[in-house]
């Protein structure tokens, strides 16, 4: 397992839903269901059914659909939205973000926390009187099972990578980096007494951020030994190095502490039911059904009758064009935006979409990019502002640096890119000496098939480029996402529009993403700052807000200087649900929580 595998992952869910007006960032499954309206039964905790009518009339049930099923109820490997909008209200994490902040974390399963040593050392109180759903006491023994489980399973599939990257100063596991011993495992997170102990090998300032994230949710240590897990000790720990978990038996059979237990999962639907013995406030829905209906039609006509509170819209253009002023519908526009997109410019390209090889108008040498002025003279000639206008209905702001605007390091002060052509001219006339602007060149483009924005906005920028010169030729080829991902990754493709959405609310996790020469993109890009490097990993290890600010912004500026990235603008997001669905606003809105709506189930109300 590597880091850029679970990255990988991420990235590839999250452009398919960014840069596709019509699909979700889950594979679409095949069904046999082409019903429009929907019967749900309503069940008590013990199981017993309480045949009801449909979900959205009835205000003790919520009822979702979507496209596609949910892979797994692991915690242990949730690295999905499908997964997450059910693990996080099945199980809880030690922390959880308050309210709407990207910046504060608030107690969930710990009650307080210090830190000591300079940032290296993390002391967690634990919350008292909690149950899991088997009826198990939570203790600290759980949390240090959980923790240690990711470290020691850490597959590519989850997004333990990054808990692993603290703890153990690695984001692989023991199977690649032979340096990971199990002294260091059980070194790294250990209790004392009920309280849990978290000893990194240098300070980390997203350590907290990151333990918000529901894959370090605490699972049931007794119950999760009991159906098979892995037991937890040093005799056995090697066997599970990277073991897939997505299936595993904590996955059929889940224990968490959440206000929800899972009641049944399988091929047509997940459902919960509130747990009773939840020790927070009790939740005022008691029943939650995700169903799977891969026709779009079907799931907006199920939500216009009112079969369905929710359902997976399409986006923007469904939602204005069909939903938005329909009697019992709901929308909640202008929601905060915390992905990241870009157009990459790869400066050692590999393969044969180089053309002939060289500046003499049949192609482009490999490191075509490596000019900083053919680099400047691309992002000069896109149009951002008619891009918002024409992809995104006008919504969004141009942005100076690959950092979604509403976290923490994003210097708003600093003025983005413009589209000019007479710089754009101006730039590749400088660009290889003048052989640019003397002998032209042609240029292949990929792009997502099927994704209107991604297609819409190459096109702009082929129009763009051949107006400044007759010797500049921009051929656009339309590729399958798959494709596109393995031929980026490969190094294959000289421009790709792509981005990224945060795994945890911390700037680094964007950041070395994209422009540290060790980061997610290099293969896609082939390029080494050794001066945003070094401003990197020190944003990556001091503690100093400030510090980590004025870095952010020095990285900001040098990156738009050397025009790495063709950077696209933001998207504000926009839901809608059925009006009697209550607790869904921008007031209660977090994008860092998977679920549709922004807050837990425990939280909505129904009417």
């Amino acid at each position: 397992m590597n880091r850029n595998q679970s990255f990988g992952a991420l990235a590839l869910t999250t452009l398919a839903l960014l840069l596709s007006a019509c699909n979700n960032k889950k594979t679409e499954m095949t069904s046999t269901t082409d019903t429009t309206t929907t019967t749900t039964t309503t069940t008590t905790e013990g199981g017993a059914a309480s045949g009801s009518s449909a979900g959205s009339t009835n205000p003790d049930t919520l009822v979702i659909q979507e496209s596609a099923d949910i892979p797994t109820l692991d915690p242990g490997t949730t690295y999905d939205t499908g997964s997450g909008q059910v693990v996080e209200n099945l199980y809880e994490t030690l922390l959880t973000y308050q309210g709407n902040s990207l910046t504060e974390l608030a107690p969930l399963l710990a009650t307080e926390w210090k830190e000591e040593n300079g940032g290296k050392t993390y002391r967690f109180t634990l919350r008292e009187g909690v149950k899991f759903h088997s009826g198990n006491d939570f203790k600290c023994a759980d949390a240090e099972y959980t923790f240690r489980r990711n470290l020691v399973t850490n597959t590519s599939d989850s997004g333990n990578w990054f808990i692993s990257e603290s703890l153990l100063g690695t984001a692989s596991n023991a199977n690649d980096d032979k340096s990971i011993t199990w002294a260091k495992i059980e070194g790294a997170v250990k209790c004392d007494g009920e309280t849990l102990v978290f000893t990194l090998p240098k300070a980390d300032p997203a350590f907290l951020s990151k333990l918000a994230y529901i894959g370090q949710a605490i699972v049931d240590s007794e119950h999760a030994k009991k159906i098979g897990e892995w037991d937890g000790t040093e005799a056995t720990w090697k066997e599970a190095v990277g073991k897939d978990l997505t299936g595993s038996p904590l996955a059929q059979n889940p224990s968490g502490t959440g206000a929800y237990k899972l009641l049944k999962k399988d091929a047509s639907a997940v459902t919960a039911v509130a747990f009773d013995d939840y020790w927070g406030d009790k939740p005022s829905i008691k029943n939650v059904i995700i169903q799977k209906v891969p026709e779009q039609a079907a799931r907006l006509q199920a939500f216009q009758k009112g079969d369905a509170d929710m359902v997976e819209t399409g986006g923007r253009p469904i939602i204005e064009s069909q939903l938005k002023g329909k009697p019992g519908i709901a929308v909640v526009d202008d929601l905060p935006d915390t992905s990241a997109f870009g157009i990459t410019m790869n400066q050692a390209i590999k393969g044969d979409v180089v053309g002939s090889g060289k500046l003499d108008g049949a192609g482009i040498p490999a490191n075509f990019f490596s000019d900083v002025n053919v680099r400047r003279g691309f992002v000069a000639a896109f149009d951002v502002p008619q891009y918002i206008q024409e992809v995104q209905n006008g919504k969004g702001e141009t942005r100076n640096f690959l950092l979604p605007d509403t976290f923490p390091g994003y210097n708003k002060d600093l003025e983005a890119p413009k589209f000019d052509l007479e710089a754009a001219k101006s730039a590749f006339q400088k660009a290889w000496g003048g052989q640019v602007w003397d002998k032209g060149f042609t240029l292949n483009v990929s792009y997502r098939a099927n994704s209107i924005p991604a297609q819409t906005g190459m096109e702009m920028l082929k129009k763009n480029i051949e107006s400044l010169n007759p010797k500049f030729k921009v051929n656009l080829v339309a590729k399958e996402w798959s494709q596109l991902i393995k031929d980026g990754n490969e190094g294959k493709e000289a421009m790709v529009m792509t981005g990224w959405a945060p795994d945890y609310a911390d700037p680094d996790n964007f950041v070395h993403t994209f422009y540290s020469s060790e980061g997610y993109y290099q293969p896609r890009i082939n390029f080494k700052d050794e001066q945003i490097d070094a401003w990197i990993n020190e944003a990556r290890t001091t503690t100093d807000t400030d510090r980590r600010n004025e870095l952010y912004t020095n990285i900001a500026k040098r990156a738009m200087d050397q025009a790495y990235f063709i950077m696209m603008p933001s998207a504000p997001g926009i839901l809608a649900h059925r009006d009697a669905l209550g607790g869904i606003s921008q007031d209660t809105f977090n994008p860092m929580i998977s679920f549709g709506t922004g807050t837990y189930w425990k939280n909505l109300t129904k009417s």
